[in-house]
């Protein structure tokens, strides 16, 4: 996981850099329930920040207009954000599909990435429900989602889709090798949670705040830093977040099974866990037969190879730790 902030304009995205955001996110909170800041803002924050760092935009609700949206996407490609994000609240499907398409042809020859986003909430608006997400991406070839909450009332996103549920969403997007990423008013106390469904990215912005929750008061480089230091405390198991969560399948048993089979290694230290786990498919795919040792780099992505094993009947017949610090594991087919 790694974490998205929120910003409205180049002071904030200065502190959110500071505070060790990975994704500094470029959004404007008083235009309807969530839109776009001035390109002149984007610009300007894509120039402060490092061309390393992450610099993306969002759209916010979209209107029904399937040119005017693929214009501003055009121009976060123009602007080299990193992302843009394409927000549905009340579209039918088949106008989201169109909008995402047009979206997509916007993009081409641009190296910025297609984020298509529902709310976890639209219900209340008699919007298209967010379990479409995964069919509505992979259909318009999205690079990654986003789910996130419209409503600003105190609720978040887990008072309108279960950990569960949202597990399953992510994990279906790995497989298909998007991004995934989830918002909606999150806090410190919703980390055990989220980093059990693992999403690629956490976007925050109140528990950002110098009024921490007043998502209206300004973007501070402390509980940034705070909430940074958090998370990675559950990406390196420091924080066990399945303590208390149910028992998983033991990885470490044994399996009969003939030791002449080719040995394939697949280095995911530089991947994110949908590129881990989509290597991993597109391999056995191919390849049925040969062990297959993975290197994975954290203990959250770890959990998820495991599910993915488990779901595909494949067997892991080893797991340790590598003094370089990442986990290697050893899987037959």
């Amino acid at each position: 996981m790694i974490l998205m902030v929120s910003v409205q304009n180049l002071e904030e995205a200065l502190q959110a850099l500071k505070g060790g955001a990975d994704i500094i996110d470029v959004k404007n909170l008083q235009e309807a329930l969530v839109g776009s800041a001035h390109p002149n803002i984007v610009r300007d924050v894509r120039t402060a920040i490092p061309m390393e760092r992450h610099a993306s935009v969002t759209l916010g609700v979209v209107p029904h207009q399937v040119g005017t949206v693929a214009m501003a996407v055009y121009a976060a490609g123009v602007i080299n954000a990193t992302s843009v994000k394409v927000g549905f609240m009340d579209h039918e499907y088949e106008l989201a599909l169109e909008t995402l398409h047009a979206s997509r042809e916007a993009l081409d020859g641009f190296e910025t990435k297609l984020i298509g986003s529902l709310f976890a909430d639209n219900a209340l608006f008699g919007g298209l429900e967010p379990h479409h997400m995964n069919k509505l991406a992979i259909e318009t070839k999205c690079d990654g989602w986003l789910i996130d909450t419209l409503t600003k009332d105190g609720r978040n996103l887990f008072d309108f889709i279960r950990e569960e549920e949202l597990r399953d969403m992510v994990f279906e997007g790995k497989e298909a090798g998007m991004s995934t990423a989830l918002s909606g008013h999150l806090r410190i106390s919703d980390l055990d949670e989220l980093a059990r469904i693992n999403p690629d990215i956490v976007g925050v912005r109140g528990a950002a705040c110098q009024k921490l929750d007043d998502r209206t008061s300004s973007v501070h480089w402390e509980p940034v830093a705070e909430f940074k230091r958090q998370l990675d405390m559950r990406l390196s198991g420091e924080v066990d977040v399945f303590a208390t969560a149910p028992a998983v399948a033991s990885s470490n048993g044994s399996t009969n099974g003939s030791t002449g089979n080719e040995w394939v290694v697949i280095d995911g230290t530089g991947k994110t866990c949908a590129g881990i786990i989509a290597a991993l498919t597109e391999h056995i795919d191919n390849d049925g037969e040969s062990f297959v040792e993975v290197l994975i780099p954290d203990v959250l992505n770890t959990y998820d190879v495991i599910v993915w094993a488990e779901k595909r009947n494949h067997s892991i017949l080893t797991q340790r730790n590598d003094d370089a610090g990442f986990v290697r594991m050893l899987i037959k087919p």
